[in-house]
């Protein structure tokens, strides 16, 4: 499960129970974490999950600055821990004597449209106007980490997930040019994760984008429905089987399992089952 909980789940009257309800639900034995600010250990403690903060060693498992987080039902390894915490760190899980190399993510938002085709300009327009904020520079500061481990996903597989704040140009191709105005878009936020050889496993699960647009970013009142959170994957001892996304606005009821939850975020999640391959 890969969720942006917004600011904690603080958002809304008993927003972090509200977050503990839902992912009780779901039951999730990973989950990749954006904006877990001082919740994670309450939830984590609350469904019985190990918990790891991507923070300093050594940081309050509550300190209520800390972006991201991780949870498991199953044993930690080691830490990965990078120069840049607030967006991008990760755990080592063990799982039936397999490592796994877990990553939560979060990039920037900016630069930002609702509804980019119609900002007037061609498909390498809006690729050099993608380079212009700061998610950019944050996936630059990143990438060494994440092509050093998934080169090294024969061995030890990577899971990387959570909130990316970019559309997806395997959304953006030649099927949906009709919803984006003819423009085909290989947005770069999400071409450089493929050109390592991750995974998106949403898409690739649920190919038909017209019939799964898997949108997890929507606004009450205005048009911008994006998929903007993701789980990837890498590594020929896993395999994803099954992906799926769930949304519903800030404050409204979302429905799982018959189960009506008040929804204490403004992002969907997503949550995708992993098989082991022998």
């Amino acid at each position: 499960m890969a969720w942006n909980i917004l600011h904690g789940g603080n958002d809304i009257p008993n927003g972090s129970d509200h977050v503990i309800e839902i992912i009780s639900q779901v039951d999730p034995d990973i989950i990749l974490m954006v904006e877990t600010y001082g919740s994670g250990k309450k939830i984590a403690d609350s469904l019985g999950y190990h918990f790891h903060l991507i923070a300093p060693e050594g940081t309050a498992l509550d300190n209520k600055n800390v972006n991201l987080s991780i949870f498991s039902k199953f044993p930690f390894g080691k830490r990965i821990d990078t120069e840049h915490p607030f967006y991008l760190g990760g755990r080592e899980v063990v799982i039936k004597d397999q490592t796994i190399r877990l990553f939560s993510n979060w990039f920037h938002y900016l630069p930002w449209d609702d509804a980019p085709e119609t900002m007037g300009k061609t498909s390498e327009e809006l690729l050099a106007w993608e380079q212009t904020g700061p998610k950019y520079d944050m996936i630059q500061k990143v990438l060494p980490y994440l092509k050093e481990y998934a080169s090294q996903t024969d061995s030890i597989p990577m899971i990387f997930g959570g909130d990316m704040n970019t559309p997806s140009h395997l959304d953006w191709k030649e099927s949906t040019m009709a919803i984006h105005n003819n423009l085909v878009v290989p947005w770069y936020a999400t071409k450089v994760l493929e050109d390592m050889g991750l995974i998106d496993t949403y898409r690739t699960l649920n190919p038909d984008v017209m019939s799964h647009p898997g949108i997890t970013w929507d606004t009450k009142g205005k048009k911008d429905e994006h998929r903007i959170d993701y789980i990837y994957y890498k590594g020929p001892k896993l395999k994803a089987v099954k992906s799926e996304s769930y949304k519903a606005h800030l404050g409204d009821p979302l429905k799982i399992n018959g189960v009506e939850i008040p929804y204490p975020s403004d992002h969907g999640f997503v949550v995708t089952t992993f098989q082991f391959v022998e």
